[in-house]
C-alpha cells in the first residue's frame, strides 16, 4: 500500500531523491566508493558543497547581492545561540516575536547576551494567531522572527519593515513559496523539513551584518570563520548536504519557488476547505495566519476519534497526529508531499462524516 506521510520533521522527501542517495551510498559518482566513505575534502564532495551553496542562493534570487550560503551542524536550535553571539553587541539588545514553542527557544538563549525586547507574543492564545501592529525598536541590533510554527499551525503571511538587520527561523516553510529574501539579511533552517534529512543545517547570512559585536565569537559559532573556510571549518555532514543538494536539484527542475508554491497552495486549499466543509472537524489556527505547510484541526466531538483513527490508517496515511501541545491532528504538507495524499485525507474525513 502506497504510504501518504504527514510527518511533521523529519519527513517526506522526493522518490528520486531516496533513489539517488541510496546509489551513491553504494557508489558514488562513479567513483566505486561509497558518499559515506569517501574525504569531505575529495575533488568529488567538494563540488557538491561547492553546488550546493550556489544552488540555494539562485533558488532564493540572492546571487550576487552579498550573502552567503553555508551548511552548518547542530539543528535549528545552535542557531538559537549562534545569532545572538554573531549579531547582538556588548550590552547590545535584540527584539524577538514570540510565535510558539522555537520562538520562545530562541529567545530563551538570546537573554543570555543582552536585553532581549519580545514586541508581541501569542502565548496567551496558546500561539493560535500571528501578532499584528507591534512595533520594533530602532536601536535593537536585530529583529528576529519565525516565519512558520509547525506545532501551532500558523505562518508568517506578512514581515514588518524595519531599518535594522532581519533574522528569520524558516526551517519549517524555507524554499515553500515565494519571498523578497533580500528583505532578510540572516535565514536559517534545519533541512529536514523542505530540504533533506536531519543532520545539517542552512545559514543563508549577508557578510555586511557580522563583525559587528565587539565579543569574543568561539571559532565554531562564528558566522565568518564559516564564511572563511568555505562551509567546511570541519568534517561537514557528507551524507544530508549531498540529499539537500538533490532535493535543490529536484526543486529547480519542478520550476523552482515559484512552481512549488502554487503546488503547495492548491494542496493548503484543499485541505482547509474541507475542514471548514465538514461539520466533524475545526481547525485550531486563526484563519487569516493558517500555515500552508502544517494543517492543525480537531475533531469536534472527541467520540469519534478511534474509528477516524482506523479510517485513516487503514488508507495508508501516516503521521498525522497533533503535537501533545494542540492535540487533534497535523498534516504537515511540505514540498514532497503530492496533491493526491491530500485528496485521501480529503476523502477519508468525507467518509466518516457519511458513517456518522
Amino acid at each position: 500500500m502506497k504510504k501518504h506521510n504527514y510527518s511533521a520533521g523529519p519527513c517526506i522527501l522526493p522518490q528520486e531523491v531516496f533513489e539517488k542517495s541510496a546509489q551513491a551510498i553504494l557508489n558514488f559518482d562513479g567513483i566505486d566508493l561509497s558518499l559515506l566513505e569517501i574525504s569531505h575534502r575529495s575533488k568529488e564532495f567538494v563540488a557538491v558543497m561547492e553546488e550546493a551553496r550556489a544552488l540555494v542562493l539562485e533558488l532564493l534570487g540572492l546571487e550576487g547581492k552579498g550573502y552567503q550560503a553555508l551548511f552548518l551542524h547542530g539543528g535549528a536550535s545552535l542557531e538559537f545561540l549562534m545569532v545572538p553571539y554573531n549579531l547582538m553587541a556588548a550590552n547590545g539588545k535584540a527584539a524577538y516575536l514570540d510565535t510558539g514553542t522555537w520562538a520562545s527557544g530562541a529567545i530563551k538563549e538570546a537573554k543570555h547576551f543582552g536585553e532581549t525586547i519580545i514586541v508581541a507574543s501569542s502565548k496567551p492564545e496558546n500561539y493560535n494567531h500571528i501578532p499584528k501592529n507591534y512595533t520594533i525598536p530602532a536601536d535593537a541590533n536585530y529583529f528576529h522572527c519565525t516565519s512558520n510554527n509547525t506545532i501551532f499551525g500558523t505562518q508568517m503571511k506578512s514581515f514588518p519593515q524595519t531599518n535594522i538587520p532581519v533574522v528569520c527561523d524558516m526551517s519549517s516553510d524555507i524554499f515553500s513559496r515565494s519571498l523578497d529574501f533580500s528583505k532578510f539579511d540572516l535565514i536559517y533552517a534545519g533541512a529536514q523539513k523542505n530540504m533533506g534529512p536531519a543532520g545539517t543545517t542552512l545559514v543563508v547570512v549577508k557578510e555586511e551584518i557580522l563583525g559587528k559585536t565587539n565579543r569574543y565569537i568561539p571559532s565554531m559559532l562564528d558566522y565568518q570563520q564559516h564564511i572563511d573556510k568555505e562551509s567546511m571549518y570541519n568534517t561537514p555532514p557528507v551524507f544530508p548536504i549531498y540529499a539537500s543538494l538533490l532535493t535543490l536539484q529536484w526543486l529547480k527542475k519542478l520550476g523552482g519557488i515559484p512552481a512549488i508554491e502554487k503546488i503547495n497552495e492548491a494542496k493548503a486549499n484543499l485541505l482547509y476547505t474541507e475542514i471548514d466543509r465538514n461539520p466533524l472537524f475545526s481547525g485550531t489556527a486563526a484563519k487569516e495566519d493558517r500555515s500552508n505547510m502544517n494543517a492543525t484541526f480537531v475533531l469536534n466531538n472527541e467520540s469519534h476519534t478511534e474509528t477516524f483513527d482506523k479510517l485513516w490508517k487503514a488508507a495508508g496515511i501516516s503521521g498525522l497526529t497533533g503535537h501533545r501541545s494542540v492535540g487533534g491532528y497535523r498534516a504537515s504538507m511540505y514540498n514532497a508531499l503530492p496533491l493526491e495524499s491530500v485528496q485521501v485525507l480529503v476523502d477519508v474525513m468525507k467518509d466518516l462524516e457519511n458513517k456518522i
